[in-house]
């Protein structure tokens, strides 16, 4: 049987179950290497993120040699069009009711990012998925290359009558580091990159002046220890979701 990585030393088990037991040590600068590929910190959860099993079966060699990577179509792991949220009950597809307002973020691991949001008043569903790469309908696997460019991010589906987006994005800045590019804790590679994606200028206004206030608070506190916030604040790109066992993630059982 094929094996997996250990994962901060302790075996690695895909979400599905499989790879469970003593496995051998594939190093972290190989695996950066390959495309950026970037594994998640082990602290979080067993479950292994950006698993090797592809690049062992030679699929993921034969999508980076051939330059290939998404599809003209949704993948076929995405959720169903019919897809209720699992904690409001709401769609996970629009139309949205009228009155409702579209955020996206982009703060590390989207399975942590969702969880911020997803239990919030005023926040009618979310979703997690990848943008601001270069092709059409990447998978997981493909975005854990590092080549296609995507960020993992949650969009958010929010009623500003009763949270607003600047409260949206005080749970932003104050819930991941955006001052170190590229990396949240463990997680290294471009898809963990700290990015705000507006939907209108008047997001994007408010995204830039927290910002500022931010990066003051930071400075005066010394926090930061002097790093710079590398946040990507730019139109909101077109949003792929993610397979279906992603959503959620963490309000899943087990």
């Amino acid at each position: 049987a094929p094996t997996a990585p250990l994962l901060g030393g302790r075996a690695a088990r895909r979400a599905d179950g499989a790879w469970e037991g003593a496995l051998p040590w594939v190093g972290r600068a190989a695996l950066l290497g390959v495309g950026g590929l970037a594994l998640a910190r082990s602290s979080v959860r067993p479950a292994a993120r950006c698993d090797v099993a592809g690049l062992r079966a030679g699929r993921f060699a034969r999508a980076f040699s051939s330059g290939r990577f998404g599809s003209d179509k949704p993948i076929v792991e995405a959720p169903p069009p019919d897809s209720r949220h699992i904690i409001t009950g709401n769609p996970m597809y629009p139309p949205w009711p009228a009155g409702m307002q579209v955020a996206m973020f982009g703060m590390g691991c989207f399975w942590c990012s969702e969880n911020l949001y997803m239990k919030m008043p005023g926040v009618y569903s979310t979703q997690v998925g990848y943008a601001g790469g270069e092709c059409s309908n990447p998978s997981y696997r493909e975005v854990c290359t590092g080549a296609t460019g995507h960020n993992e991010v949650v969009r958010v589906v929010f009623d500003p009558q009763v949270v607003s987006y600047e409260q949206l994005l005080k749970v932003f800045w104050e819930r991941h580091d955006p001052t170190t590019l590229n990396q949240q804790g463990g997680d290294r590679g471009t898809q963990y990159r700290s990015g705000l994606y507006f939907y209108s200028e008047d997001q994007r206004r408010v995204a830039e002046e927290t910002k500022a206030r931010f990066a003051r608070s930071l400075e005066e506190s010394g926090s930061a220890a002097g790093r710079q916030i590398t946040t990507e604040i730019v139109p909101a790109p077109e949003f792929y979701y993610a397979e279906d066992y992603h959503q959620q993630y963490d309000a899943r059982p087990g």
